[in-house]
C-alpha cells in the first residue's frame, strides 16, 4: 500500500509538471533572469492569506541533538569542526574547546566522526500522517521541511548525494516525498528549505562555479520537479552574490517552466546582496531585521523561529527555554498586525517523533485559532497597529478586529476606532450581546462576564468591530 501511494503521488506530480510546462510553452516566457522582472511578480494570494506555517529542521544533526542553550543544534558539525567563529558562540573564542567539542568528546569520543551519526538518524517512528494531523490541528496553512541543511545531507535521493541522503544512509526512505504526500492529503501547502552552500563539500571550496553548475542547481531543480513545493526557503547564500549562485536564472526557470508557477513563492535569501532587497517575501529570524521588514511595504515578510532557541531539536534545552502557548499566540498576533507571516519551527527527534511539548504547543495554538482565526487568516494591518500594550488590530473586508492579549476586566477602552450609526461589536467565540458607548473620543466596550478559564480562546480575545473608521 505504501508503494502504491508513492506511485500515485509521483503520477500526480508528473501531470502537474507536464501541464505547467505546456502552459508555459504556450504563453511564452513571462519572466526574464533579472531582478526587475522577477520582483515584479506578486506573491500568490494563498501565501499572504495563510499567515501561519510550520518549519521543520530535521536531519543527521538530530542524532546528537545538542548545542549550548541559546544556540542552534543544527550547526553541530560546524561547531564541532571549526569552533566558535561567529554568533553566540563567539564568547568562547580563545578556549581550547568549544562546548560542542567538549560534549562530543565526552559522550562519543574525539575520534567519532559526524558521518557516523547517519546510522543513528533512523526515523523508525516517523509517521508522516500523524505529523500532518498535528500540523492541520495547529491551524497552520503550510509546512516547510529542510530538504538539505548546510551539512549537505539530503532528505530525498538527490542527484550527487549517493551515500549521504535519507534513502542511502539512515532511514532508508524518501522523507521529503513521504511528508509532502501526507501534508497535502490534509489540505496544507508543502514547501522545502534548501541550503545553497555546504560547509565541507570540497568542490564548493575548490571551484564554486562548478559546484553551482554540477551540484547545487541540479539538486535544487530536482527537488522542485519531484515535489512541486509551494514554498522554496533558500538559505546559506551569504558567502557570494546572487550572480555566483545563478539565482535569477533559476528563478526565471521556476516562474516560467517550473511545475507550479502560479502557486510557488520564494524568500529573499539568494545572495549576500539580496536579503530585504529581492525575492517573493522578506525574512526575519528570531526577530532580527523585523523592523526593516515592517517598514518596507513592497513585499510580504515572514518571521521564522523555534519554540525554544534552536531550530533543530536540542536536548540541552529545558522547559524554561520554551515559549508558552500565550507567548506563541501573542507573537503570531503581533506579527499579523504588522503584516507578516509566522513560520514556527519544530525540531523532531532522530527516531521521527515530534517532542511532546511541541505537540502540546501546536494543539494549543490550533485551539485558539479555531475560535479566532477569522482575525488572522486573510487579515491585513489596519490603519493603527496597536492601542497601548495589550491591544493589536487587524482588518479584513468591512471588519476591524481588536485583539486583546490580556483580559480587560469589565470595560475595554479603545482610543483608535471611531464609532458611527451602523457600528456593531461582537466577541468571537461568544454569542453574548456587546454594549458600547463613545466617551471622550474613545470607544468604551462593556465586556461580558465570561467563564474565562474554560474558554477555548483563552490567551487572547478578539472583538470584531464593524461600521467603524
Amino acid at each position: 500500500m505504501h508503494r502504491i501511494r508513492k506511485i500515485v503521488f509521483a503520477f500526480v506530480i508528473c501531470l502537474a509538471v507536464c501541464g505547467a510546462r505546456a502552459a508555459a510553452g504556450a504563453q511564452g516566457s513571462a519572466y526574464t533572469a533579472d531582478w526587475a522582472s522577477l520582483d515584479a511578480r506578486p506573491a500568490p494570494q494563498w501565501y499572504t492569506d495563510a499567515r501561519f506555517g510550520i518549519f521543520i529542521h530535521w536531519g543527521v544533526y538530530s542524532a546528537p541533538a545538542w548545542a549550548p542553550k541559546t544556540t542552534y543544534s543544527e550547526w553541530y558539525l560546524h561547531d564541532l569542526t571549526e569552533g566558535p567563529l561567529q554568533g553566540p558562540l563567539a564568547k568562547y573564542a580563545g578556549k581550547s574547546l568549544t562546548p560542542t567539542q567538549e560534549f562530543h568528546n565526552r559522550v562519543y569520543g574525539k575520534d567519532f566522526k559526524y558521518e557516523q551519526f547517519a546510522p543513528m538518524f533512523r526515523a523508525e517512528m516517523f509517521d508522516p500522517a500523524q505529523w500532518a494531523d498535528f500540523f492541520a490541528r495547529s491551524g497552520a496553512k503550510y509546512v516547510v521541511l529542510t530538504s538539505k541543511h548546510h551539512d549537505g545531507y539530503c532528505l530525498w535521493p538527490a542527484p550527487d548525494s549517493a551515500g549521504w541522503n535519507s534513502v542511502d544512509a539512515g532511514p532508508g526512505r524518501d522523507l521529503v516525498g513521504d511528508l509532502a504526500a501526507a501534508v497535502r492529503a490534509k489540505g496544507l501547502r508543502f514547501g522545502v528549505y534548501y541550503s545553497l552552500y555546504e560547509w565541507y563539500n570540497p568542490l564548493y571550496h575548490d571551484d564554486v562555479g562548478k559546484y553551482v553548475d554540477t551540484h547545487m542547481l541540479p539538486q535544487l531543480k530536482d527537488v522542485v520537479t519531484r515535489y512541486a513545493p509551494a514554498v522554496i526557503f533558500s538559505d546559506g547564500e551569504w558567502d557570494h552574490p546572487d550572480t555566483t549562485w545563478r539565482s535569477t536564472e533559476f528563478l526565471a526557470w521556476l516562474y516560467n517552466q517550473g511545475p507550479n508557477p502560479d502557486e510557488v513563492v520564494v524568500n529573499d535569501r539568494w545572495g549576500k546582496d539580496t536579503r530585504s532587497a529581492h525575492g517573493g517575501y522578506y525574512t526575519s529570524e528570531y526577530g532580527a531585521g523585523r523592523a526593516g521588514r515592517q517598514m518596507d511595504k513592497s513585499r510580504p515578510w515572514e518571521e521564522n523561529q523555534g519554540m525554544g532557541r534552536s531550530f533543530g531539536y536540542n536536548r540541552n534545552e529545558d522547559i524554561t527555554n520554551y515559549k508558552s502557548a500565550a507567548e506563541l499566540i501573542h507573537m503570531l498576533i503581533d506579527i499579523v498586525s504588522q503584516g507578516g507571516n509566522l513560520l514556527l519551527d519544530i525540531g523532531p527527534t532522530a527516531d521521527g517523533r515530534i517532542p511532546v511539548i511541541m505537540q502540546e504547543r501546536l494543539l494549543q495554538m490550533g485551539e485558539w485559532l479555531s475560535v479566532n482565526g477569522e482575525a488572522i487568516y486573510g487579515a491585513h494591518p489596519w490603519r493603527a497597529q496597536a492601542d497601548g500594550e495589550s491591544v493589536r488590530y487587524t482588518a479584513k473586508g468591512h471588519a476591524v478586529y481588536a485583539i486583546v492579549k490580556s483580559w480587560p476586566g469589565r470595560e475595554l477602552v479603545l482610543a483608535e476606532p471611531r464609532a458611527g450609526a451602523g457600528t456593531s461589536i461582537s466577541l468571537l467565540g461568544s454569542d453574548a450581546k456587546i454594549d458600547f458607548k463613545t466617551q471622550n473620543g474613545a470607544l468604551t466596550i462593556a465586556v461580558p462576564a465570561l467563564d474565562i478559564p474554560h474558554m477555548s480562546c483563552r490567551h487572547a480575545w478578539v472583538f470584531k468591530l464593524t461600521g467603524v473608521e
